[in-house]
């Protein structure tokens, strides 16, 4: 395994992005399972109770929030392409990491981003098929305050799965 040092990097908001590079970052969106794929083929039990910096989630947690994140992104999207939602709300991930299913194991999890992200790549590939009526659109965060374009949510989950592999390399290396 790598030794991929963990980073506190934050997403840009204000960045403008192209079209190539929305390609690429649906490309990053499809093939992120196959990047957590190969980081859990190597992990033990242990390894799951691991956490990236004190007080932090476990890679157990982080697997199940990126499955809960990356299909309420999938829904988000579809609001922004296909209704005329106006806004969304937040959801507390701190409280969803709380619930029993938490704990589980990682195995529902994974399958569940295996399907999100192979329907979420296909989807948002449609969409970039025709970029000026879809990337036009955008849906008000009621959480975050912001009005959030079909780019943006692109952008921010090529980067969110690969932020928080990182976290779960980190914890495996350095615990």
């Amino acid at each position: 395994m790598a030794n991929t040092v963990y980073t506190t990097d934050k997403f840009d908001w204000d960045r403008d992005v192209s079209i190539e590079e929305l390609l690429q970052n649906v490309i990053a969106i499809k093939e992120f399972p196959n990047q957590l794929a190969k980081v859990l083929a190597t992990i033990t039990e242990q390894d799951l109770s691991k956490t990236y910096r004190e007080g932090s989630w476990t890679v157990r947690e982080i697997i199940h929030h990126l499955a809960d994140s990356h299909l309420v992104a999938f829904i988000r999207t579809k609001h922004v392409v296909s209704q005329d939602t106006t806004e969304i709300h937040p959801y507390d991930e701190n409280k969803w990491a709380s619930q029993t299913d938490y704990q589980f194991h990682h195995e529902a999890s994974f399958m569940i981003l295996l399907g999100v992200h192979q329907r979420w790549s296909l989807f948002l590939l449609e969409c970039l098929k025709n970029p000026t009526e879809h990337l036009a659109k955008s849906v008000y965060h009621t959480g975050s305050q912001r009005h959030l374009s079909l780019s943006q949510l692109i952008s921010l989950y090529a980067w969110h799965g690969p932020h928080h592999l990182n976290q779960i390399i980190f914890a495996i290396n350095n615990n």
